[in-house]
């Protein structure tokens, strides 16, 4: 699939300008404390760009060229990495890896243990990474909970909403997982 960065980015900031807070990622994020964030599936740096407004190291890893243009030309001092999630190597580990906005919905079915395996890599010993996702599409929490096991990472929170509501089955969940 192929995006448009800067039309992509549009819809996010014609939201902001009606008002509509578009940082609610950044928000669980920080309440972390981060030092250092990986934003993996960063897209065009909507949350990544966020977090380094308040401090925060982020390095931003994208498969797509488009979506990383666009986060180049809003924030040059951000790094921004063109990579297969799956594949990505940087030699380095993160207070907190995160892919929100469907990351593991994009990834081609049958593929998404190697997406967990590549980002789990990159999480500190005493990191988290966290993701926020449907789970209408096909790919489930069971199904998101055995390739984090299997990338050696335990189920430590779930909530429904980027604003800590409690999961209770429904269609969307942002999880937390930890190194075992």
């Amino acid at each position: 699939m192929s995006w448009d960065g800067d039309d992509y980015q549009r819809r996010f900031d014609a939201l902001a300008a009606t008002g509509q807070d578009v940082h609610g990622e950044a928000a669980f994020v920080r309440a972390y404390t981060p030092a250092t964030v990986l934003d993996a599936g960063c897209g065009t740096g909507r949350v990544g760009i966020e977090l380094a407004r308040h401090g925060i190291e982020v390095t931003g890893a994208d498969l797509d060229a488009s979506m990383l243009d666009t986060a180049r030309r809003r924030a040059p001092a951000v790094t921004w990495i063109e990579s297969d999630l799956a594949a990505l190597d940087l030699g380095r580990t993160f207070d907190v890896v995160l892919m929100a906005g469907n990351v593991p919905l994009f990834t081609t079915a049958g593929t998404e243990g190697a997406l967990l395996a590549g980002v789990a890599r990159h999480v500190r010993p005493d990191g988290v990474l966290i993701a926020g996702f449907s789970l209408d599409r096909g790919y489930t929490a069971a199904d998101y909970d055995a390739h984090a096991a299997e990338a050696g990472l335990v189920l430590a929170e779930r909530f429904a909403t980027w604003d800590r509501e409690p999961f209770d089955g429904g269609p969307y969940a942002v999880s937390v997982h930890r190194p075992r």
